[in-house]
């Protein structure tokens, strides 16, 4: 808006100058110069001018011609803006203390430089003029300048004291009274400043100035009617600025009538201050678009609202949630309620904000807190409230649908009165879910023994005692894994469940490890007579049942189940035929069994059973006196198989056939290899018991006790006592006397370090510790058995030292263990183990190559879950991501996406939502940190940073409130991930910079 004019505009200064030059004077040369010089200033000749009044003030020897000179050669400087024109007239003032020109010069001066608007240079001389000296209207012209120029340079209160001087005066009076006006009016005294505009009379004046005034008067009083009249009269003649302003009084006046429709189009005509609008113009414009129903315009203008903390603030959120309620855009609107619920200046919209909150919590999830926490902090903050059986429905039902099952069950636990038992009994049952699916299988079981003694829900139970069992499995607990299947399968409502299709399955393999075969044969039998049975398990079925009816010497049932085998497409085909080879050993078909055994190796060269399968065949030659093809089976083996723990078996066999054919020195030799090459094993005492005979036979006694002194392991001598002392252990482990066991098996390798049995009682007593949990004290035991030569507990104890160090996240120890697993491994199982934890174990040390090698490798196996799967798949992503191959990445993320759970799926899901971010699927983005937010809000980092990639969706969108909010919230609610706070500090400032461009609310520096 125009509130001021230049005084130029407003008072007519007559000429100072003209006229004052006159002189009386007898011409002489110097005066002709002179008055030349005075006539070219009073043509505005100021250049020419001064030059002549220098070179006169120089010559003259009169010194009143010399004074006027330098008065007038510093009035020139001063109008031609020259360096150090100032100083020429301070110069001339000092210089000629009594000239009649001193005073005229300060006001000359201050005359000039109030004409040219150069008003703090004005107040300078203004002071220094003489008020006394002045004539009458010489008087009134320096109170109204010298108040003009105070008023100019923002000093209102001593321009008030000249203004007033002048408001009877008939040049100055009314612009006087103005100004004066105008002073009150800015300092909102409106009753002062309608009094002084009433006393003007000159017309001009009403007719420029004061409808604006007067408009934006009557609006600040509450006028609204009389301010749009105004304002509206006063628009054909307003300025540019003004114009803008005048806009505003009419649409924020019809605004203030609730005459919504008229306020638009003026508000919209509004330029803002210096360009930019404030949070309060935004309000305005998008409140009268919201009361139209028009709400997506009613967004577009509210969501400019940043940064805001006022009454006005809080009334746009909670309207700008409305209208995303309307919009059907609920990820937004949870965002504005939640803005309003956490302002006080309204009580009423802050309950309601936040009872729309906790809904909206509950029905699409909330990555800022736990829903069961959004709804309990409801109903404690409004106890009473008619809402209050509502929010207790939603709370029981959030446990489960928010599936922050570890936060909802720490929160009953602290609080059993907010939720039935019922309730509990479902977040247990869900958070045990949780827990074996990340293999916690030990704290699994306890909260399923929870969910078990608060049972109400029948199929709940029945699930529960499903997913114990299981539990108790995976941590080699048969006997309890079996009283919770059989507690699920006695549960009536254990039929409905999902669980319930694999029950006999899981069942037989329990038995079986049980090593009770007759169950097992009968459950094997039932599963493989399922309908419903699941083609990998029903091969593996077979399986068991081959090898249950095999130990049970059930060996015609046993070739019958692994023909089964044979002819399916599972995985083991190769051990079924093995087994198939055997059990016409046992039921005296050696011709066939040597038959089987030689196909075996001819089909499956691969197998890792080649081994085993030479070993037989040449034990099998032996039998049927075939003597020369054993020897060479054993050959085979020893040469093809050197890592394998039947090499020394094989070994210790060709021994014996050469003893048994009295071919006695070929015999030591190979005695004497299984001596040197496999010390402590069973092998080794075997060789030395039988060549002992030989020696004795060849009478050489002195030669082999010559031998046996050189030996480290035990004494022959010692071999009853060493027997003794292990039986007594082993007898202890067989009654399940455990902890005596253990001392037993301890005192033996005390006396017996290297002894006869050391291996199976460093094996057994690492086994009794591994049982008990302590895995620290296993772990040297372990380390002693798979430390030795290949023998029978080799592949065990591999597995049980990885499975120890990769528990404890040590990969760097892990990584040699691991590899001598995958390399001496003969259970596929144990060999995928191998496989699935070098891939994350060359992760932690940042071989990308490698991971991707052993991934591909666990996915290259056709015997594995889903959860192995998206292990091998998180691992190819991230390292994909690391190596900067994003398309990669982004398939790998895929597969995992369809197959994972928790934390990997959430992690899934958040790389879902990035890859579409850059693509420009800003909206598909979005729901998939939506989904984050309501299936997996539990794992906080992914949640944290799927926030600040909707707010960059947001931004991109056009949404700046909910862009800027959303990484505010994140900088406040998760300062346990640092890094990603900084990220969004980093965010926030950015966008906030940009948007301070166009709102003059918005602090570009605030985070």
């Amino acid at each position: 808006m125009l509130r001021k004019k230049t005084a130029v505009m407003l008072c007519v200064v007559g000429s100072i100058f003209y006229g004052r030059a006159q002189e009386s004077k007898i011409y002489t040369h110097d005066q002709k110069d002179y008055q030349k010089a005075v006539a070219l200033y009073n043509n505005h000749q100021y250049q020419a001018a001064q030059t002549i009044f220098e070179k006169v003030k120089s010559n003259s020897r009169d010194m009143e011609i010399q004074a006027n000179s330098a008065y007038y050669a510093a009035n020139a400087a001063i109008r031609l803006n020259q360096l150090g024109a100032d100083r020429l007239m301070e110069d001339f003032v000092e210089g000629h203390p009594t000239s009649t020109k001193r005073n005229t010069a300060f006001m000359d001066v201050a005359d000039y430089y109030f004409e040219t608007g150069k008003y703090p240079n004005a107040l300078k001389w203004y002071s220094k003029v003489e008020k006394g000296a002045l004539s009458r209207k010489e008087t009134e012209r320096f109170n109204f300048n010298m108040g003009y120029c105070l008023f100019s340079t923002k000093k209102p209160k001593k321009a008030e004291q000249y203004f007033n001087l002048v408001t009877t005066s008939v040049a100055y009076g009314a612009q006087a009274k103005y100004y004066l006006g105008y002073i009150a009016y800015e300092q909102d005294d409106f009753a002062g400043a309608t009094q002084r505009f009433d006393q003007i009379i000159d017309q001009d004046i009403l007719e420029e100035k004061l409808s604006y005034y007067q408009a934006d008067m009557n609006f600040k009083l509450g006028n609204f009617y009389e301010a749009i009249a105004l304002a509206k009269k006063q628009l054909a003649k307003a300025d540019r600025t003004e114009l803008s302003e005048l806009n505003k009084i009419i649409g924020e006046s019809y605004f203030n009538l609730k005459q919504y429709g008229n306020a638009i189009p003026y508000l919209e005509e509004y330029k803002g201050k210096k360009g930019k609008w404030n949070n309060t113009d935004y309000y305005l414009l998008g409140y009268s678009h919201y009361q139209q129903g028009n709400y997506a315009k009613a967004v577009q203008h509210f969501n400019k609202i940043i940064d805001g903390n006022s009454s006005v603030s809080q009334n746009a959120y909670y309207h700008l949630a409305e209208c995303y309620l309307k919009l059907d855009k609920k990820q937004e609107a949870l965002n504005a309620f939640r803005n309003a619920s956490q302002m006080d200046f309204s009580a009423d919209i802050q309950k309601d904000a936040n009872l729309n909150y906790a809904r909206l919590s509950y029905e699409i999830g909330n990555a800022y807190e736990s829903v069961p926490k959004v709804l309990t902090d409801y109903l404690d903050k409004y106890p009473n409230d008619k809402n209050k059986e509502e929010m207790q429905a939603l709370l029981v039902d959030s446990y489960i649908t928010s599936k922050n099952f570890e936060g909802a069950l720490q929160l009953l636990e602290r609080n059993r009165n907010y939720a039935s038992k019922a309730t509990y009994q479902k977040v247990a049952y869900y958070r045990g879910v949780e827990l074996y699916i990340d293999n916690n299988f030990e704290a699994a079981s306890e909260v399923f023994k929870k969910s078990l003694d608060n049972a109400e829900n029948a199929s709940f139970k029945a699930r529960a005692s499903y997913w114990k069992a299981e539990a108790d499995y995976a941590n080699n607990r048969y006997e309890d894994a079996l009283a919770a299947y059989l507690q699920f399968k006695q549960n009536a409502a254990a039929k409905t469940t999902p669980e319930y299709k694999d029950l006999d399955y899981n069942l037989a393999y329990t038995y079986f490890k049980l090593r009770d075969y007759n169950n097992a044969i009968t459950y094997f039998n039932r599963y493989g007579e399922s309908t419903t049975a699941d083609a990998a398990k029903l091969q593996d079925s077979y399986l068991r049942l081959g090898d249950s009816y095999f130990v049970s010497s059930k060996y015609w049932p046993a070739l019958e189940t692994y023909n089964k085998v044979i002819a399916g497409n599972g995985p083991e085909k190769d051990y079924a035929a093995f087994q198939k080879a055997l059990c016409y050993g046992f039921i005296d078909r050696g011709a066939t069994k040597i038959e089987e055994l030689e196909k075996f190796i001819s089909r499956y060269p691969n197998s890792k059973l080649n081994d085993d399968a030479l070993f037989e065949l040449g034990n099998s030659y032996v039998r049927e006196n075939n003597i020369e093809k054993g020897l060479q089976s054993y050959d085979k083996l020893i040469q093809n198989y050197k890592g394998s723990s039947l090499v020394p078996q094989a070994m210790l066999r060709q021994g014996l056939v050469h003893y048994n054919a009295n071919r006695n020195e070929q015999a030591l030799a190979k005695f004497k290899t299984v001596v040197r090459d496999y010390a402590n094993t069973q092998e080794a005492l075997q060789a030395v018991t039988t060549a002992k005979l030989i020696y004795v036979d060849l009478g050489r006694v002195n030669e082999y006790a010559q031998w046996v002194q050189g030996l480290d392991f035990v004494a022959v001598t010692d071999v009853e006592l060493d027997n003794a002392t292990f039986e007594s252990a082993e007898k202890q482990f067989m009654e399940g006397k455990n902890d005596a066991a253990i001392k037993g098996y301890q005192s033996y390798l005390k006396e017996f370090p290297n002894g006869l049995n050391a291996l199976k009682a460093n094996f057994n007593l690492a086994q009794l510790y591994f049982g008990k949990n302590d895995k620290d004290s296993a772990l040297p035991y372990f380390k002693n058995v798979a430390d030795n030569a290949a023998n029978e507990y080799t592949e065990q104890a591999l597995t049980r030292i990885c499975e120890i160090y990769v528990g404890k996240d040590d990969y760097l120890t892990a990584i040699p263990y691991l590899k001598l697993l995958e390399a001496k491994a003969e259970i596929q199982q144990n060999v995928t183990f191998a496989h699935s934890n070098l891939m994350k174990g060359y992760y932690e040390q940042s071989n990308y190559d490698k991971t991707l090698e052993y991934a591909g490798k666990v996915l290259a196996s056709s015997k594995i879950d889903d959860r192995i799967k998206s292990d091998a798949q998180i691992m190819i992503a991230r390292s994909a991501i690391k190596t900067n191959n994003e398309p990669k990445a982004q398939k790998a993320y895929g597969e995992v996406l369809k197959i994972a759970k928790g934390a990997l799926a959430a992690e899934a899901l958040y790389y879902d939502g990035y890859f579409k971010n850059k693509a420009g699927d800003y909206e598909g983005s979005n729901l998939a940190v939506q989904k984050l937010a309501k299936d997996y809000a539990g794992y906080k980092e992914w949640s944290a940073k799927g926030l600040i990639l909707m707010a960059k969706n947001f931004y991109a969108l056009g949404d700046a409130f909910q862009a800027t909010y959303i990484l505010d919230s994140v900088i406040s609610n998760f300062s346990e991930f640092p890094k990603i706070v900084e990220e969004a500090k980093r965010e926030s400032s950015v966008m906030k910079a940009k948007e301070a461009k166009r709102n003059s609310s918005v602090n570009p520096q605030g985070n």
